[in-house]
């Protein structure tokens, strides 16, 4: 699993998280104590400061055709990538679209991607 965002721990186990002031929003693909279902397979409970063990940001870092990447999602066999190499003509090079002014993205077949690594900010 391919994570890029905010990781809370609470009761020994990591939730996705989104910070919002002295609290933070914390979900789960399944129904638990104190949860509320904001759509089908996605609940929601929201935390003070000092309830939970662990807040963090985690990124996934890879190389692709020997390029430094931001991993943003996966689908199938495929992971959504951001160049962080500040290059653009590496970046067309590669056929990233530029996503927004100097922010180049694409999809790269998983199996073509080395280095993944999790960083804990």
């Amino acid at each position: 699993m391919m994570r890029d965002g905010y990781v809370v721990t609470w009761r020994g186990r990591e939730y996705d998280a989104s910070p919002d002031g002295d609290s933070v929003r914390i979900y789960a693909p399944e129904p638990g104590e104190g949860f509320d279902e904001v759509r089908p397979g996605r609940y929601v409970r929201a935390l003070r400061t000092g309830e939970y063990e662990d807040l963090v940001y985690v990124r996934t870092t890879c190389t692709w055709r020997g390029q430094p990447f931001i991993v943003l999602a996966e689908a199938d066999a495929w992971l959504r990538v951001e160049y962080t190499g500040g290059r653009a003509p590496i970046a067309r090079q590669l056929g990233l679209e530029e996503f927004d002014y100097g922010v180049y993205q694409g999809w790269a077949p998983a199996h073509e991607v080395n280095d993944l690594y999790e960083h804990r900010i």
